[in-house]
């Protein structure tokens, strides 16, 4: 019995260790996103509210049909700028299942700001289902998923290419993406020239849809990026202070001894 305890451990082990070396390697074919510049990077970076609220609209328009953003509120949206009645309105665009009623019955009604962002997709299966076998990842940390998510994000939005190298054959249903580990992906290219129309009249051209778009997921990623890097200063502040005011308190204190 501890012989088969511990052939299934170093089994397990075995196969632990394949699937990191499978994932190491995958990631490794992955070519390195080129960087790029965002206005909420560095210690006084912030995110560009215009460029939040047209990220919103893509994904909105584009993205919502596939992929979930599960973790962030519809309350949230506040943040980007958005007054209360345009939070409501966005909100009541989607119909949620609540309850029990007081007969014990499941019910439908229009969301509110409170409800989080309703997924596409009743689960995981259905997901599948409808795509191919492909499962579309929620969206909401999907920028601090990997190494330079964020410039990934924005690399695999835009390296779509119509044909593939020559001498590549794509398997049915894949598309060529040179960010893509391997460059064949199932995600059908999202993005298209004039695919929204922005409110705020900025050309919709891919890049821009895309820098727009990963701006908007990597705040849901980290909404609070900003307010970390206000106390981050204000914290460096206090310690230049308190250094400062330390020193001078030791050369006194040493003055006084000779």
């Amino acid at each position: 019995m501890k012989n088969i305890k511990a052939l299934l451990a170093v089994s397990a082990i075995a196969l632990a260790a394949g699937a990191v070396t499978v994932s190491s390697l995958s990631a490794a074919t992955a070519p390195k996103p080129k960087a790029q510049d965002w206005s909420f990077q560095g210690l006084f970076g912030t995110f560009d509210r215009a460029s939040l609220q047209r990220g919103f609209q893509v994904y909105k328009n584009v993205c919502a049909g596939c992929h979930g953003l599960k973790h962030v509120a519809y309350r949230n949206l506040a943040a980007l700028g958005y007054t209360e009645d345009q939070v409501k309105a966005f909100a009541a665009e989607v119909e949620v299942q609540d309850g029990p009623n007081d007969n014990g019955e499941m019910y439908a009604r229009k969301g509110k700001p409170s409800d989080r962002f309703k997924s596409p997709f009743p689960n995981e299966q259905a997901a599948r289902a409808a795509n191919n076998g492909a499962y579309p990842p929620d969206l909401s940390v999907i920028t601090k998923a990997r190494l330079n998510g964020i410039d990934y994000m924005y690399a695999l939005l835009t390296t779509y290419k119509e044909e593939p190298p020559k001498g590549m054959k794509m398997p049915e249903g894949m598309f060529y993406n040179e960010a893509f580990a391997g460059q064949q992906i199932a995600m059908v290219p999202p993005l298209a020239p004039d695919a929204v129309q922005y409110q705020d009249g900025t050309k919709a051209t891919v890049p821009q849809m895309a820098k727009d778009v990963t701006t908007f997921l990597a705040w849901a990623a980290e909404p609070e990026l900003e307010e970390r890097k206000s106390m981050g200063r204000a914290v460096i502040i206090f310690l230049v202070v308190l250094t400062a005011f330390l020193y001078a308190l030791k050369r006194k204190i040493w003055s006084d001894l000779h």
